[in-house]
């Protein structure tokens, strides 16, 4: 973990000019009936999970190149993860995957209450080969032509809920690369009656209080067909499977173009919408930093959950799922938690009823207008300063620099030579 001491220096650098810049901003929000204290108080409330696998160093298609420090254990992730939650108190829950993070409930529980974290959903892994697995999903999972295959599939997800259950997860993520890379080479309907009947008996066993988060995805690995590809079939299946299952939407896994926020307001009107995992991307299922290329895309989502705020039922769930090839991955993880964040706190900016109002009289600039004055307005200063009142830093990544917790952490933590393509 940083020093407390490397952190209130750094903020001590920059804590007068902040707070200039909050007055300012508080005065600027009043002017338009807005308290900058109530956006703040929001803002302080609301928190991303960190994916376990995202503080490793990811890799394309064909190449890894590791970092310094690269985490060696489930128990080395949490500790990044700490730091991220240290310093930015916007990422209070970290999700495991199995079998990548398999440990001893109890271990995992003293783990994350010393640093402070609890765990998020838990991801199953039914798309790669373990070393002690009997059956391949080279040819599909839960969807594969044979029965046996399916059957180890479901066992894989029902360990994954039991391990949740001991550890406080609430909630199943289920993503599988089922598909085919040949036309012909599989029946398009059967191989998703093979799924619908593998997937009933994982929803079979949630514990009531549990949600069953479905993913799709357009391609990867399948390079000809999904078996779920697009969020209709998702909101079919979902739908088909009961209440306690509902559509996970990450941001890379459409096509381009394609409009994501729509997506978003259709799922919260059928009362299937059960999360996020937040990235971006330029040509394909890019998995870059969130906000790093579309910020205005990341708003225009906000803005559909911000309008559903306090519908029955509607508490969605928020992750973070990006591969860092070229950067530190903490401190990826810590800008892309602060642009959530900033997406949150612009859309809470947009003033609903002249929003309404302009869409009611079909006067297109004025309600374009409304949500560019919420996404143009610099929150920065209430983004920092619910961080400082909450013991974090104003700046993360230079009070991460700082404390020099990579090199730390490197000389701790034997080099990884470099790999093959795929994330760790």
């Amino acid at each position: 973990m940083i020093k407390a001491s490397v952190i209130a220096a750094q903020n001590a650098a920059s804590e007068t000019a902040l707070r200039d810049d909050y007055d300012a901003l508080g005065h600027h929000l009043a002017r338009r009936g807005i308290d900058i204290n109530a956006i703040k108080a929001k803002v302080a409330a609301y928190g991303v999970a960190i994916p376990s696998w995202g503080v490793g160093t990811g890799g394309t298609r064909f190449a890894r190149f590791p970092g310094e420090g690269e985490p060696r254990n489930i128990f080395d992730k949490l500790d990044d993860c700490g730091v991220i939650q240290q310093l930015t108190r916007a990422t209070p829950a970290v999700s495991l995957h199995i079998p990548w993070d398999k440990a001893p409930a109890a271990d995992l529980n003293a783990k994350a209450a010393e640093l402070g974290l609890r765990f998020d959903a838990m991801n199953s892994n039914t798309f790669q080969d373990q070393a002690d697995q009997k059956l391949s999903y080279k040819y599909g999972s839960v969807s594969h032509a044979d029965a046996a295959t399916r059957a180890q599939a479901v066992e894989h997800n029902l360990e994954c809920i039991e391990i949740g259950a001991a550890i406080g997860s609430k909630a199943l993520t289920v993503w599988v690369g089922d598909g085919t890379n040949f036309p012909g080479q599989q029946d398009l309907g059967r191989s998703l009656d093979r799924y619908l009947e593998a997937a009933s008996k994982i929803y079979g066993a949630l514990p009531d209080d549990w949600r069953m988060l479905l993913e799709h995805k357009m391609f990867e690995p399948a390079f000809y067909s999904t078996v779920v590809q697009d969020w209709g079939t998702n909101y079919i299946i979902a739908t088909e499977l009961g209440p306690q299952a509902q559509c996970l939407v990450d941001l890379g896994h459409h096509a381009p173009n394609v409009n994501i926020e729509m997506i978003v307001a259709r799922l919260i009107r059928q009362g299937k919408l059960g999360g996020f995992h937040f990235n971006d991307s330029k040509y394909g299922d890019d998995d870059l930093d969130t906000g790093s290329v579309e910020p205005y895309r990341l708003f225009l989502v906000f803005n559909e959950l911000v309008a559903a705020e306090g519908r029955e039922g509607f508490n969605p769930a928020h992750m973070l799922d990006q591969s860092h090839n070229v950067t530190d991955p903490i401190e990826s993880l810590m800008v892309s938690a602060m642009e959530v964040q900033r997406a949150y706190a612009q859309a809470l900016l947009v003033n609903r009823s002249a929003l309404t109002a302009a869409q009611d009289a079909n006067d297109a600039l004025m309600a374009t207008t409304e949500l560019k004055r919420g996404f143009r307005t610099d929150v920065e200063p209430i983004l920092a300063m619910a961080r400082l009142e909450q013991g974090g830093a104003i700046d993360p990544v230079a009070a991460y620099r700082a404390a020099g917790y990579r090199a730390q952490v490197a000389a701790q933590r034997p080099k990884v030579s470099g790999g093959g393509g795929g994330i760790v």
